[in-house]
């Protein structure tokens, strides 16, 4: 069982540390989660850093991280925003994770029933809300199997689940396209990428393994 071994991570690859993410939402699906001695992870990670993988989610309150995958301190650097939308700060910190901490994989992870996906077919609008909108917008022109407007909204579950897996799909694309440093790093195998969807209604995360580069 994955332990907490600092000294391997820059041995680690990118498929190494999927499937280290894929084991713990196993777990964490079955109710089981490994030992962990919190203390002494704090001691152990309180003056350096070294993640083994970098994930950008959603804030939803009900998709936290760490416990979806079982993991502990010092694991996971985790980038949440509402939409897990790849904003200019959330590229920022992911090409701080990889470049600067070592991290080996980039997650973008986006769940089900999500409010800002939903607010986005709404084409809602109040205050800064709009802002995060505007990243997914492009998913919803995207996706054109859903031909009546009536249906193209957050009424229709099916619809709001298509634009959810596309916005995912629409991030990691961005992340490419806007970083020079990631991108590079793709293409030197040091990192890898990689898009998933949280089902809340189960716990599992189902990994869009043909979105894999690494």
């Amino acid at each position: 069982m994955y332990k907490h071994p600092l000294l391997d991570r820059d041995k680690m690859s990118p498929r190494e540390a999927l499937d280290i993410l894929i084991e713990g939402n196993q777990r964490f699906i079955n109710n089981y989660q490994s030992d962990k001695d919190f203390q002494s992870l704090v001691q152990i990670v309180k003056d350096k850093q070294h993640p083994f993988a970098a994930v950008l989610s959603c804030s939803d309150s009900r998709a936290p991280t760490e416990l979806l995958f079982d993991q502990a301190l010092g694991d996971v650097f985790s980038v949440r925003l509402a939409g897990n939308i790849a904003s200019d700060k959330a590229i920022g910190s992911l090409e701080f994770a990889a470049k600067y901490l070592g991290a080996k994989l980039i997650l973008v992870m986006g769940h089900t029933s999500c409010g800002a996906v939903k607010a986005a077919c709404d084409d809602f609008k109040d205050g800064h809300i709009g802002e995060i909108i505007n990243f997914i917008k492009p998913s919803i022109r995207h996706e054109k199997s859903v031909t009546s407007v009536d249906d193209r909204c957050s009424r229709n579950p099916d619809f709001v689940e298509k634009i959810n897996e596309l916005n995912v799909r629409h991030q990691i694309e961005t992340i490419i396209r806007q970083s020079d440093i990631v991108d590079q790093m793709l293409e030197s195998h040091e990192v890898g990428i990689v898009g998933a969807i949280y089902d809340l209604a189960t716990g599992k995360v189902n990994f869009l393994e043909d979105t894999y580069q690494g």
